[in-house]
């Protein structure tokens, strides 16, 4: 009799030792392997940046807040991420008390329906990408996804790290960086892809997006856009070219449409770039009037701050 009992309690801890194994396979049974959690918000708002001009008066920036998952017995961090990202006006000609206008999302934790914000597009609109999922918010409105399809059309190799201008017939073009393999076969990163014309054809130079057909197609620039490969940034306005090129000196630069109009700009620069419907050759801020750039004595040098005669007027610290 002794014997069976010995017998019965040695299946019993056979039995009991492989449902213990089981459970841990399965990572289940219990909480044993996952202590209780909570979700904290930060207080104060981060991240707080310049994405965009909607005019000559304000200015559109943004910022998040981040969450962090704790442990509940020992307050040790788990996870985190970000969410309620949030945009702004900004009046940058005078310093008032906040903004003219605030927008925020109510994207909760572990919530990926919005991205960080990446740039400007048009005038109103601002825009986010991560992955294939590109997001488009316009002022006043809420956020609109789309999943893109990407294709290449003459090259392989896609462009990275996007900015993104209005194009021809409604579409955007995509420009960004690239890395390239040169005679030597060392990797050379290039900022601007659309100077890699004489390079293998591989390589994508810029993209066009169509948004009503989802599609981003890759592509190489034809003859009649051979012109735009040493642009700074590029954009069209009512179907027309429009490219900062840089000069072979500093402060040569110049605005050309269609590769052979030169645009009248009040100041001399080295550089320039489109936010929106304002152009910025250096750190002016400035509009297009007709055939002309006129420029309004506001700079924004980068960060938070806005100058005039060479004064701090605005700072959104």
């Amino acid at each position: 009799m002794k014997n069976l009992l010995k017998k019965f309690e040695i299946k019993r801890m056979i039995v009991a030792a492989l449902a213990a194994l089981a459970c841990v396979c399965m990572w289940g049974c219990g909480d044993w392997f996952e202590p209780d959690t909570h979700y904290e918000w930060d207080k104060y708002r981060q991240g707080k940046k310049v994405v965009g001009f909607l005019n000559d008066s304000l200015v559109i920036v943004s910022d998040y807040r981040f969450w962090r998952e704790v442990r509940d017995d020992n307050d040790d961090e788990v996870a985190n991420g970000f969410g309620h990202q949030a945009l702004y006006l900004y009046n940058y000609r005078v310093q008032e008390n906040g903004p003219r206008w605030m927008d925020s999302l109510d994207n909760g934790i572990r919530n990926d329906d919005f991205e960080m914000i990446s740039g400007q597009l048009s005038d109103s609109v601002v825009w986010a990408k991560k992955a294939n999922d590109l997001w488009f918010w316009k002022i006043g409105e809420s956020p609109r996804q789309i999943k893109i399809n990407e294709k290449y059309d003459g090259c392989s190799h896609e462009i990275r790290s996007w900015r993104m201008r209005e194009w021809k017939d409604g579409r955007i073009i995509v420009l960004g960086e690239t890395t390239v393999i040169d005679s030597s076969d060392s990797y050379r990163y290039i900022k601007n892809a659309l100077v890699t014309f004489d390079s293998n054809k591989a390589y994508c130079q810029y993209g066009v997006l169509d948004t009503i057909a989802q599609t981003i197609v890759y592509k190489r620039l034809d003859k009649d856009l051979e012109w735009i490969k040493k642009c700074d940034d590029v954009r069209v306005w009512s179907n027309d070219v429009y490219c900062f090129m840089p000069g072979v000196y500093a402060f040569e630069a110049v605005l050309l449409r269609n590769s052979v109009d030169t645009i009248d700009i009040s100041v001399k620069f080295t550089t320039g770039d489109f936010w929106g419907n304002v152009l910025r050759p250096n750190a002016n801020l400035c509009g297009l009037i007709e055939d002309s750039v006129v420029c309004s004595g506001a700079e924004w040098r980068g960060g938070l701050s806005f100058y005039e005669n060479d004064e701090i007027v605005v700072n959104l610290e």
